[in-house]
């Protein structure tokens, strides 16, 4: 069946988690998962009938820890739990985030550290096969103890409490789980501390932004290429000689890919001769630096998020000693690593958006270019490309300030229990006002590139780029006049964002997707 998973715990992979992101599919969990729950729950039940206090089971939480709560109480306890920090605000995550969320708790609750009942991972699979996502509202989370509010909002849909989205529809838990014919769950001990204390929030929303931080990627490369050819600027930079001397793997592979974006332009074999200018500014020349220097934080990134992906991130944990299982408390749920990826998601996406803008800003100089000023005929009469620069312009400042690190921000909570946290939700949240930001400006410079290539006709660029250009024209034609901007670029972010430039350069990228 179509983009169907089976997932094994532990051993999720950048590709599932890509196709869960970009579309739903049927769930289900590896067989040999079941009986390591089951153990794991029956040392829940064992430690509640031995009568001893152990932290998340039978006692308070936080600051509270030291409260013993009486057997008959427990239900009561983690039902509290999950009202109590039900406190999230702000706009609901996306369909794609709250996918990431459910498959992420389900494979860490099911690598048996965690002691829930197989039950509460059939509720959340079932809740993911029927297309309930709970309506879990942004912000509320400090990435430590966990994304608490947030994955509290999720477990509501679980109980039955609250509304979710269904196809697009906010309705009530409820009434979206009798419609599927889906139990509300009565959480047992320690299963909705398990279910509300972990990263996956801070690392979905990091694995979104990762995500888009790859496209943009590829597409700035495109658009890049597309301008170096419009500019008139020379390959002799990407020589393969110059990257292997410095030795940095991205940079060398993004040299490559550049390399074969302009092979056999017309428009590059026009001028190899008598051009009488020496170097090309930073903006064209530096390209493989900049964007192969991203690449490789990008990597990064991927790597640290992938081994979030697969954590047991709630705590405390259960551990098994011989014949014994022992309750272990820890602190898992520190996000730090997620904010330090996502931080840096950061830095790529505001710099594959500044060296962009800086094309743009070359493209539209007739002085630099050699194009018409503003890139259209009759200025003067014709502003051409003047604000849509401005716009561009206007984003990557905005990206900059959006580009601090939120993992250098700690603030203290629960009466100073939880003295430093991460912010590893914020971190990961702002990377897509960021990247929607930097597709703008990459579709600015599509645009620009293109209208240099028409003013070049008849001389063609090269096969990849000519195809990018063909496919950019189906849907926005040459800019011979002034009009209505805002709708092409627009439909220019839309190539961007859904991965469009690298589809009409098949091949080149697939070294960027481990």
């Amino acid at each position: 069946m179509k983009n169907a998973l089976t997932l094994k715990p532990g051993a999720m992979t950048l590709t599932e988690l890509r196709a869960v992101w970009s579309a739903a599919g049927p769930l289900s969990l590896a067989a040999e998962a079941y009986p390591v729950i089951e153990a794991s729950a029956a040392a829940v039940r064992a430690i509640v009938a031995k009568g001893d206090a152990a932290y998340g089971i039978n006692t308070g939480f936080g600051l509270l820890a030291k409260t013993r709560i009486p057997d008959d109480k427990l239900e009561q306890l983690q039902r509290n739990l999950i009202l109590s920090h039900s406190v999230g605000t702000g706009e609901l995550l996306s369909d794609a985030v709250c996918r990431l969320i459910l498959l992420m708790k389900i494979g860490s609750l099911a690598r048996g550290y965690s002691g829930v009942r197989p039950l509460i991972i059939d509720t959340l699979i079932a809740l993911y096969n029927a297309g309930i996502m709970p309506a879990i509202p942004a912000k509320g989370s400090v990435g430590a103890s966990g994304d608490l509010a947030p994955l509290s909002h999720m477990t509501l849909a679980m109980l039955g409490v609250g509304d979710v989205r269904v196809n697009g529809e906010i309705m009530p838990a409820a009434d979206a789980l009798k419609a599927a014919n889906i139990a509300p769950v009565v959480l047992a001990a320690k299963e909705g501390l398990a279910l509300i204390n972990g990263t996956q929030v801070s690392t979905a929303l990091a694995l979104h932004g990762l995500f888009m931080a790859e496209r943009l990627l590829e597409a700035g490369m495109v658009s890049g290429a597309l301008s170096l050819d419009a500019a008139k600027g020379s390959d002799s930079p990407f020589d393969a000689r110059v990257h292997e001397v410095r030795g940095q793997p991205g940079q060398i592979a993004a040299a490559s890919i550049y390399r074969q974006l302009v092979s056999n332009s017309a428009i590059r074999a026009s001028h190899l001769v008598g051009d009488e200018r020496v170097q090309d500014p930073y903006c064209l020349r530096c390209q493989p630096q900049v964007m192969g220097a991203c690449w490789d934080i990008i990597g990064n990134a991927a790597r640290t998020l992938l081994i979030e992906a697969n954590a047991v991130t709630d705590n405390p944990l259960l551990f098994k000693e011989g014949e014994l299982s022992v309750v272990v408390s820890g602190g898992n749920f520190h996000a730090e690593p997620v904010a330090f990826a996502a931080d840096t998601l950061a830095l790529a996406i505001a710099e594959i958006g500044a060296i962009s803008e800086r094309r743009i800003a070359l493209l539209i100089d007739a002085t630099l270019s050699g194009l018409p000023p503003f890139l259209v005929r009759d200025p003067g009469v014709n502003s051409g490309f003047m604000i849509a620069h401005v716009t561009a312009a206007a984003l990557a400042s905005e990206n900059k300030s959006l580009a601090h690190p939120g993992s250098v921000d700690s603030i203290p909570t629960s009466a100073n229990q939880e003295d430093h946290v991460s912010m590893a939700t914020y971190a990961a949240r702002r990377l897509d006002d960021m990247a929607h930001n930097t597709a703008v400006i990459i579709g600015i410079e599509l645009l620009a590139a293109a209208q240099g290539i028409d003013f070049h006709r008849p001389l063609k660029t090269s096969p990849h780029l000519e195809h990018v250009h063909a496919q950019l024209r189906q849907k926005v034609p040459f800019f011979d006049a002034d009009r209505f901007f805002a709708p092409d670029i627009e439909a220019a972010k839309g190539m961007v964002m859904r991965g469009e430039l690298s589809a009409s350069c098949k091949g080149l990228f697939t070294s960027l997707h481990p």
